[in-house]
């Protein structure tokens, strides 16, 4: 018999003033009532109850032990109905990690509307381009860019794809040209993210007459964050790859323009990624199915804009 339920044992008998009315409530018999306490009185080395055979007495360390059995017994029971309804109404703090990109353009602004509807759940969010280990590093949830997911054995939870682009600024096309097939970029200088989400020896793309590849071209510019990149980008310092996220809000303000607009990086998927299927805890379940909801309606909105893109007029002093 455990620790608790010999504790439950005492308390009941010390309550109900007998082992007999003990044992009806506890639904067992008598003799199991005495052989707990006289098991729980070995263990402690210490007389709790003094019996005879008409009445029973607590001794002091009794009266002593009770009172700390009745406050760590209240404890449990709350712990355990606080872990019950932990699968029902969302609350707490969830430690999520996200990609770069991803993270400053789409989860930041999803937490923002999902505390909307349940300011209860608190947030610590991690930036960085990788997959972490979620047991080791204490992660209820990774939302990753991937083509696919090894296998672990965690719940993925697709919520949409997306692909890169190439983007310089209007500043550095008018001085040196724009590029108008993949090969043509060897003659520019070419700024590359690396990390390890974004392509490496080779530049693949997805246009009008199926996959192209390319040899990545020379950089004198390498950074780990696309939007670092952005920022180059806008100095114009040459042209470079752009996740959607972080190209679109250039697009829009003119700062960026897009590169060969008939081509794209590899589409990939984004997932969200957590431990367990079964008694996933409310908050989780319920931001997850929010971002089921409303991260697919952000990557259209964005590939909108990266489709109606359309190559500047630009030409080279």
């Amino acid at each position: 018999m455990d620790v608790f339920q010999t504790m439950r044992f005492f308390m009941t008998v010390a309550q109900s003033g007998s082992f007999t009315a003990a044992a009806e409530l506890l639904d067992t018999t008598t003799t199991n009532v005495s052989k707990a306490v006289s098991s729980l009185e070995t263990r402690l080395q210490t007389r709790l109850i003094n019996r005879t055979t008409r009445r029973l007495a607590l001794t002091e360390a009794g009266t002593r032990y009770l009172q700390r059995c009745e406050r760590i017994l209240d404890e449990l029971r709350d712990a355990e109905e606080e872990a019950g309804t932990a699968q029902i109404n969302p609350a707490g703090r969830l430690k999520i990690h996200a990609m770069s990109a991803i993270g400053n353009h789409y989860v930041i602004d999803a937490i923002a509307q999902y505390r909307e509807t349940h300011p209860s759940v608190q947030f610590d969010l991690t930036l960085t381009n990788r997959l972490p280990d979620l047991l080791e590093e204490g992660f209820d949830m990774s939302i990753v860019l991937a083509r696919d997911l090894p296998d672990s054995g965690f719940v993925a939870q697709r919520l949409g794809i997306t692909y890169s682009i190439l983007c310089a600024s209007p500043t550095y096309l008018k001085k040196r040209g724009m590029p108008d097939t993949p090969g043509a970029l060897s003659e520019h200088d070419c700024l590359r993210i690396v990390n390890t989400v974004m392509p490496g020896e080779h530049w693949v793309f997805e246009g009008p007459e199926g996959v192209e590849t390319v040899s990545t071209p020379a950089s004198p510019f390498h950074v780990n964050t696309a939007d670092a990149m952005t920022v180059a980008l806008s100095h114009g310092m040459g042209i470079g790859i752009q996740p959607l996220a972080s190209a679109v809000a250039g697009l829009k303000a003119g700062s960026l323009v897009r590169v060969l607009p008939d081509y794209h990086f590899e589409e990939l998927n984004l997932f969200a990624i957590y431990p367990s299927r079964k008694f996933v805890d409310a908050k989780i379940k319920t931001w997850v199915e929010f971002l089921k909801d409303y991260i697919p309606g952000l990557l259209a909105a964005d590939e909108k804009v990266a489709r109606s893109s359309k190559k500047m007029p630009i030409t080279s002093d």
